[in-house]
């Protein structure tokens, strides 16, 4: 996993910038329309990454050590605040509050860098990058729920991939997965970049590098871009939405969606 944070904030950066074209590409019917998310409009995942910048920025300070954690009760009045803004106001106001992220993450120092420790749940102590990871994620991942109705065929972008890809058996699997009734195991190889992992469910979904040797046993095979696996573990990689290039027993993959349904 890449250990530089301003590579990291770079991809966000990155992010914030598609998303602001994205957005200026929008009329007002789009603004008010489904997004790829079916419960949101896209206004509304705008204002959902819009809140989550301005909780972001909240929570800095605690992360820092320079300033009490924020608690979790002051997060509802930030999300009414955007909830009571007109579908408009959310699409502008989120890009401004979502620059004003980004542009905090550029400006620390690296030693305050260094020092970001968050308590996450789970137990979990985020670092510099484990704190940027969790907006990354989010932002590449909505954006595209964005790009998405303008272009079925858009992708996440390949930076974000590259980074987060990591994620996915470390961190995304095992708190996203859904376990099946019946016990399943496939291996999962990925291009761009390559990764070959075994998922396994059983009480709970776990992912781990394909084993030297194999597993004794016999389990179907999947291939896929890393991109659609990241897709994948988010819940978006339905049919319609599934390249040309992912192979494997359709069953099987029917399985892994069902494993990842999204939220």
């Amino acid at each position: 996993m890449q250990s530089d944070p301003r590579t990291w904030i770079a991809a966000l950066r990155n992010s914030h910038e598609r998303l602001t074209g994205l957005v200026g590409e929008l009329i007002p019917e789009q603004i008010r329309g489904g997004s790829y998310c079916s419960d949101w409009t896209i206004a509304q995942v705008l204002s959902h990454l819009g809140s989550g910048a301005e909780i972001g920025l909240m929570m800095l300070p605690g992360a820092l050590g320079e300033g009490e954690q924020a608690a979790p009760d002051s997060f509802p009045p930030v999300w009414d605040v955007w909830n009571a803004k007109t579908p408009e106001q959310q699409a502008a106001d989120s890009l401004v509050a979502d620059e004003r992220n980004v542009e905090a993450m550029e400006g620390l120092s690296d030693e305050q860098l260094s020092r970001i420790s968050m308590s996450f749940f789970g137990g979990m102590i985020l670092d510099a990058i484990g704190f940027i990871r969790l907006r990354l994620g989010e932002h590449a991942l909505h954006t595209w729920d964005v790009a998405e109705r303008l272009d079925p065929a858009a992708t996440v972008s390949p930076d974000a991939v590259d980074l987060l890809i990591d994620n996915v058996p470390e961190f995304l699997a095992p708190r996203l997965g859904k376990p099946l009734d019946e016990p399943f195991a496939v291996r999962i190889r990925t291009t761009d970049p390559d990764r070959d992992y075994l998922l396994a469910t059983t009480d709970a979904v776990t992912m781990t590098e394909w084993p030297e040797g194999g597993t004794g046993a016999r389990v179907g095979e999947v291939t896929m871009p890393a991109e659609a696996l990241l897709r994948l573990a988010y819940g978006r990689l339905d049919p319609e939405h599934t390249p040309a290039t992912v192979t494997g027993d359709p069953a099987d993959l029917d399985r892994l969606r069902a494993v990842f349904p999204g939220f």
